[in-house]
């Protein structure tokens, strides 16, 4: 086990991270309380804004690729594919070998969607009920398209293209450059990378590294609900914001946010108070917003609205807990992963005071690029990178969470997932209240001597632990999943008299 002196302890403010990972003079500081912490438990890409489609020059500049040598027919084959939901209908289309391949493309979904094709010829980002056409220029052999927008392809938005007759099919010279934002090829501008690879964040995430000098966590005290007894109405607007953050030392993602930071704002109430929410998307791509704390149908307040639109999302809250809220335009889990997430607080009725109070949303990473937005096939195949409290790595052993000895904390823990579920442990501390998913599993006051150890929750779940120090020293907190801990869901508490 490593030893070192106590963590740094500063006042809980400010909104987030700055800083990168510390100079070689600090190495032997590196690896921080977060080696202490899990040595005492053991014991893609940046969304491409509205790209125009290809002249007609450009297109033909890639008969080359797509030709495959067939010499041309001099006959044009026009075709028609409508964008259904998260699918090109139809799928594969057939051309003859040596024709000209023109693709009228319309957009029926409900959310900005392009078509890409390997050799680099491309529409526009498409609006629901935009159309235009794509000149594929002469088809001699098979070729692969899809949808650019970041996670759409993985999610099947997939077209074949099929050269038939004489001197057709077959892959031919393979991917000539064409691309899209998905980071599958040229054009991205982030999202996927090997692991370990140049520009790769995964390969810059150490999670013993320690930010630079100046580093304060995100403020994780929890506000009481606002005003006295009766119902009350909060409104606030959530404006979606593409923003750069760094989420660990050295590792900047680009995140797509619900106010510009990933969690999202922190909602609080009561039972009986109304939420009207105004969601303005300033965006590039398509979002919208799913708050768990309400129970009404979906088809509008949970719309997909474009860039430059908005809508008013209005609920009334009649059951307590702490809720989760997101955005649910698909891919869903991408959305989720890349940032769109927050907490709901619900207070349940009579809920006693404490000294000090806490919250912590954990989530997910699929670092890509350096700068660039989670990588899609990580997601896929639920492989994250890291696993965080609060949207930053570790950030917590950092800068700790601040009690003083016999003071009642009560800490709230959400699991935004959007994959892994969180067993939320204070080492050193019992549990002598535990609410979850709306229920009280243990209270202090009830029968018998039990305690608590753990507080499990599956994805998009919550509820909240009490306990109090019994001592002064520094108590660390994990997910006990512990390669998740040792990903980076792991902070401290330093307890004070």
């Amino acid at each position: 086990m490593l030893h070192r002196p106590g963590p740094r302890r500063r006042p809980r403010r400010g909104p987030g991270p700055p800083g990168r990972t510390g100079t070689a003079s600090s190495a032997a500081r590196r690896r921080g309380l977060a080696a202490v912490v899990l040595a005492v438990a053991a014991g893609g890409a940046v969304d491409v804004r509205s790209l125009p489609a290809l002249p007609r020059a450009a297109a033909d500049g890639a008969d080359g690729a797509g030709s495959a040598g067939v010499a041309p027919t001099g006959r044009t084959t026009t075709v028609t594919v409508t964008v259904r939901g998260m699918r090109f209908s139809p799928d594969t289309v057939e051309v003859p070998a040596g024709n000209r391949l023109v693709i009228e493309v319309r957009n029926a979904g409900t959310d900005r969607h392009d078509l890409v094709l390997e050799t680099g010829a491309r529409t526009g980002r498409l609006d629901p009920g935009e159309r235009q056409s794509l000149d594929a220029g002469v088809v001699g052999r098979d070729l692969e398209g899809w949808c650019s927008v970041v996670g759409h392809r993985q999610a099947g938005m997939v077209l074949a293209v099929r050269a038939t007759g004489p001197g057709g099919g077959g892959a031919g010279g393979g991917d000539t450059g064409g691309g899209g934002a998905d980071g599958h090829s040229g054009h991205g501008t982030g999202g996927t990378a090997p692991r370990g690879a140049a520009g790769s964040a995964a390969g810059a995430f150490d999670p013993m590294a320690e930010p630079a000098a100046g580093f304060t966590a995100r403020d994780a005290q929890l506000p009481p609900a606002a005003g006295g007894p009766g119902p009350r109405v909060h409104r606030r607007t959530l404006t979606v914001e593409e923003v750069e953050r760094e989420v660990a030392p050295g590792v900047r993602q680009t995140l797509w946010t619900f106010g510009g930071t990933a969690p999202g704002p922190v909602l609080r109430g009561r039972v009986g108070d109304t939420f009207e929410i105004t969601l303005v998307n300033d965006g590039s791509i398509g979002h919208s917003v799913d708050f768990h704390a309400g129970a009404l149908a979906p088809d509008r307040p949970m719309r997909t609205i474009g860039p430059g639109r908005s809508l008013t999302y209005r609920f009334t809250a009649t059951r307590s807990g702490v809720w989760m809220y997101h955005c649910s335009t698909m891919p869903m889990s991408l959305h989720i992963a890349n940032g769109m997430f927050g907490a709901v607080v619900v207070d349940p009725p009579g809920l006693p005071s404490v000294d000090r109070e806490y919250l912590l949303v954990q989530s997910e990473m699929y670092l890509g690029r350096q700068g660039g937005t989670a990588d899609a096939d990580k997601l896929g195949a639920e492989e994250p990178d890291a696993v965080v409290f609060n949207g930053y790595a570790g950030q917590y052993s950092h800068d700790p969470l601040t009690a003083r000895v016999g003071e009642r904390v009560r800490v709230w823990v959400l699991d935004a997932g959007p994959n892994r579920s969180s067993a939320f442990h204070v080492v050193g501390g019992q549990f002598d209240t535990v609410y979850e998913e709306g229920a009280y599993r243990l209270r202090p006051d009830g029968p018998g001597s039990g305690g608590a150890q753990v507080l499990g929750l599956a994805p998009a779940s919550g509820g909240f632990v009490e306990l109090f120090f019994p001592e002064t020293g520094t108590y660390p907190f994990v997910s006990h999943v512990m390669a998740d801990a040792e990903r980076g869901a792991l902070g401290a508490f330093a307890v004070t008299r």
